[in-house]
């Protein structure tokens, strides 16, 4: 391809508020360009690097004995309201009507859209497992964009769906797709970890996630030492130590507070450990219900967790007339009392305690010698702590925090949407059962920005080959005549019909420093100049965009040279 009849230009000035590198240099290097927040147009260049990681996506997927399919865009908002989730989804449905006043969702997941084309067919277990993929555009109308391709509205995903008789058919599937999602990324150059994550608004039991390392991401994960055990934070465990389990329970005993309203007023005051302290956090969800989260005073409540256990789709703090309004005075909240329209849920390590202390729901009155069981009884009880840095896992290593950019997900859903949509096949005993799935998907387009913001330095972008634009960039340097134009022509043209991908910088209007700059910003793995210094020995400077040196190869040994080298 010539540099100039190529649609887009590089640039050396961009908006101020872009801070990523990948989103940096894909912009300067002409590979996008926004249309609307967290929208974008894919440009040639672009466009050459997203079709092959999509290739090497569908040719792992393919391997994998995946199949693919199309769905449409536009959702029927039926399909949605079958799995109740207009009201559920982890971000906002954007929705349209067309002429016949029908309502459509621009898909952003598409589980329904699955099971209705699976249920539309009448098959029976002889026709299991099978798992269909597709590539397609989602829409997400996110509170926040950021990050160039990071965090958008719309964006290129593969979802894949599988279809089995049961959980332990499935098991087999989603172990071949971790196998085909390392395959992928391997191809891509990215390492990845794999961490147990939680599977938010598209349901099911478990999941995981493959995540780059990366100070760019938005993913925060723990790792163990011992490399045994990765999770999100949303989800990881750690290791709760019992602490004063030996001591005798107590008398409750209600004592005079003239302290602030923090756990460390509470320490200070009382000159006892904040282990023995209780944290008291009131939430409302989504139904008006309040919500008591209690917690050893050295941990905090992790949100996500404690939605999952109290089945929630959303949590807010509760305000201080809210908590008045309970009877409770904020800073010295107490489960122990607290009005009865309260679902106290208590994590598992107020189990390593005993004898805690905290408020007594009245200002400046605390409790001391606070005992579960005896002095009150959770609704709910169960792990919704935050795992932190240096937590120990419950194998004993200690944990370290991470973070990194979401690649790809794999998901186990269960019954959850078969059941819900009445989709079911026809077993070996004649009875109809629901299909047991799993869902599979890769951020095609975060993906792309996620090898730019790992594979590049101060100059620009630097492509593995894989998935680079072009192999080559080759640059023409000199007077009309020098003859390095005419020689530059002649070796594009035998590098094309050798079935090398090349660009060729063919702009006689720019600078030679100028076209070295471009080459670095787009950073196709070879640079090739041809100039009148290299004619006059037969040669072409040779620079592989990873390197600093440059070489000397003879005209006639360049494919060789680039293809022992690759």
């Amino acid at each position: 391809m010539r540099q100039s009849k190529i649609f887009s230009k590089t640039t050396k000035t961009m908006p101020a508020d872009i801070k990523l590198a990948s989103h940096k240099f894909l912009y300067k290097a002409g590979f996008i360009r926004e249309s609307a927040a967290g929208r974008y147009y894919f440009l040639p260049i672009g466009i050459r690097v997203r079709e092959k990681i999509a290739k090497i996506v569908e040719e792992e997927m393919n391997r994998a004995g995946a199949i693919k399919i199309i769905t449409p865009v536009l959702h029927p908002l039926d399909l949605w309201k079958e799995t109740n989730r207009t009201q559920s989804v982890g971000f906002e449905l954007m929705i349209v009507k067309d002429r016949n006043n029908s309502e459509f969702a621009l898909g952003g997941t598409a589980e329904e859209m699955m099971v209705d084309l699976v249920r539309k067919f009448s098959l029976s277990y002889r026709d299991l497992p099978f798992n269909i993929y597709q590539f397609s555009q989602k829409f997400r109308d996110e509170m926040r964009a950021r990050g160039g391709l990071l965090r958008v509205r719309e964006f290129m995903m593969k979802d894949a769906y599988s279809f089995h008789a049961d959980e332990d058919d499935f098991k087999k599937e989603y172990q071949n797709m971790w196998e085909a999602y390392k395959n992928i990324f391997n191809r891509l150059g990215l390492a990845t970890v794999v961490v147990e994550a939680d599977n938010g608004y598209i349901g099911g039991e478990y999941c995981h996630e493959f995540v780059v390392e990366s100070d760019a991401g938005e993913s925060r994960f723990l790792i163990s030492a011992d490399g045994a055990y990765a999770a999100h934070e949303d989800v990881a465990q750690f290791e709760k130590k019992c602490m004063n389990l030996e001591e005798k329970l107590t008398d409750l005993k209600e004592v005079d507070a003239q302290r602030g309203n923090t756990m460390e007023d509470g320490v200070d005051f009382h000159q006892l450990p904040l282990w023995q302290q209780i944290k008291d956090v009131l939430f409302v969800n989504e139904k008006g219900e309040f919500i008591l989260a209690i917690i050893r005073g050295d941990f905090d409540v992790n949100k996500t967790k404690l939605k999952n256990l109290t089945k929630s789709v959303d949590l807010r703090h509760a305000t201080d007339e809210e908590i008045r309004g309970l009877g409770s005075e904020p800073g010295f909240i107490s489960p122990v009392g607290i009005d009865k329209k309260v679902i106290v849920v208590a994590d598992d390590s107020l189990r390593t305690i005993k004898n805690a202390y905290g408020g007594a729901n009245k200002k400046n009155k605390d409790l001391l010698n606070i005992n579960i069981d005896r002095d009150y009884q959770p609704n709910l009880e169960g792990d919704i702590a935050m795992a932190q840095d240096g937590f120990l896992s419950e194998g004993g290593s200690r944990l370290q925090e991470s973070k990194g950019i979401e690649v790809g997900n794999i998901f186990q859903l269960g019954y959850h949407y078969s059941s819900k949509m009445n989709a079911k096949f026809t077993d070996a005993d004649g009875k109809e059962k629901f299909y047991y799935m799993g869902c599979y998907g890769i951020g095609i387009d975060r993906t792309l920005a996620t090898i730019a913001e790992k594979y590049h330095d101060d100059k620009g972008i630097i492509w593995p080959e894989s998935v680079a634009p072009f192999k080559i960039h080759l640059i023409g340097i000199g007077n009309q005549e020098s003859g390095a134009w005419d020689k530059a022509e002649e070796l594009y043209k035998i590098l094309e019909q050798a079935g090398m991908e090349v660009l060729f910088d063919d702009r006689r209007d720019i600078t030679a420093g100028e076209k070295f700059a471009d080459a670095d910003l787009i950073g196709c793995p070879y640079r090739l100049v041809v100039s009148e210094k290299t004619l006059a020995k037969n040669s072409v400077e040779v620079k592989k965009r990873n390197e600093d040196k440059a070489e000397l190869v003879e005209i006639g040994e360049v494919i060789k040279y680039i293809t022992h080298s690759t």
